[in-house]
């Protein structure tokens, strides 16, 4: 390995995600059944104008994709969402192939840029705002799709029953609907969709974005109505059912988050994000001995942007008396993030309680 990156291996549906960390450049490789979408994003981050306060960040990026290399249909738009670190959506929106996303005033700290095609997630990208003297962060991603069908694993592929086919009207619908979303005009948008529901009750795509809306907005008893039609009519549909269990976390409506999330696992068992909710579900109503293994799992599926994991489960063992294997997760969380704010306090429980 030559010095000035490292390489990160993890499974992530419905292939794998590598993940090359390079200073300030990132390569995500993601593999599907026609096409390897690579995706190159590069940080720009401009010095503040006057004085930067501890929000009013900005955080934004140019996309542009390659698609010489593979002849047919391919998706034309992307869903870009930002999540904070404690994993909850601040906003989504749906770009265009050759288009620029922007999520303006945001607080410092840490965040996560999801990228979705189709509604599967296939990379994130940890972003850190937390400096004073970053005023605007710049994120471009750069998209190539090649072709990978004679090597594709099996179990890898996109499911056909996943995608909806609308009339042209309601492509237009859903189209200025989504462009309402991301300006966050979101009565506007959700209108737009409901229009197109009303026409289609069918479209099961369309529900679980009013879900979404409804989600951003914090309205939880709507958005888990929009949910449960989407799951109604397409069982194991992964995107309703991951923020179905966001939603009922948010509303700490545990045990149903649980046997929510349990559906968004099997739908989806390579997503590290069903599993670790899952697994925090578990612990918050004291199942300890569930949660591990769901919790273990989002960390191997990926590693780094599970970091906080180690923390849930140093808890878990501190409190059954098990320190020494909480100590162990308190230094495998350090050697991840070695900056931590509670570096000197958690170095102390490790030289205290780790086995010898």
């Amino acid at each position: 390995m030559n010095p000035g990156y490292r390489i990160v291996d993890r499974t992530s549906w419905p292939g794998y995600l590598r993940i090359r960390l390079l200073t300030s450049l990132c390569l995500v490789r993601f593999q599907v059944s026609v096409a390897t979408l690579l995706i190159l994003l590069t940080l720009f981050a401009p010095p503040c104008s006057g004085t930067c306060q501890s929000g009013g960040h900005i955080l934004y990026g140019d996309i542009r994709v390659d698609e010489s290399q593979v002849p047919g249909l391919k998706p034309i738009t992307l869903d870009i969402i930002l999540y904070t670190e404690g994993r909850t959506v601040v906003s989504r929106q749906t770009v265009s192939t050759s288009g620029r996303y922007r999520f303006n005033n945001l607080s410092s700290g840490f965040y996560d840029l999801g990228v979705e095609v189709e509604g599967r997630e296939v990379a994130r990208v940890r972003i850190d705002l937390s400096s004073p003297l970053i005023g605007e962060a710049r994120h471009d991603l750069f998209l190539e799709w090649k072709s990978t069908a004679p090597t594709t694993a099996k179990g890898t592929i996109i499911s056909a029953a996943d995608r909806y086919q609308r009339n042209s009207a309601n492509a237009a619908l859903f189209e200025r609907a989504r462009r309402a979303i991301n300006k966050k005009h979101y009565d506007e948008g959700s209108g737009f969709i409901e229009k197109i529901v009303a026409g289609d009750p069918r479209d099961f795509p369309a529900w679980t974005e009013l879900g979404n809306v409804r989600l951003v907005q914090k309205r939880y008893s709507e958005a888990e109505t929009y949910y449960l039609r989407a799951i109604d009519l397409h069982t194991g549909f992964f995107p309703a059912l991951l923020n179905l269990g966001r939603s009922e976390v948010a509303e700490q409506k545990y045990d149903v988050a649980i046997a929510v999330l349990i559906k968004a696992v099997q739908a989806h068992p390579e997503s590290a994000d069903a599993n670790y909710l899952l697994g925090e579900s578990f612990l918050l109503v004291k199942k300890g001995s569930q949660a591990v293994g769901y919790l273990n799992e989002a960390l191997r599926l990926d590693p780094k942007r599970m970091a906080d994991v180690h923390l849930s489960l140093a808890l878990l063992y501190n409190g059954a008396g098990m320190k020494d294997k909480a100590a162990a997760e308190y230094e495998q969380f350090l050697k991840k993030k070695p900056n931590d704010s509670e570096r000197k306090k958690l170095e102390k429980y490790i030289a205290e309680n780790k086995r010898s």
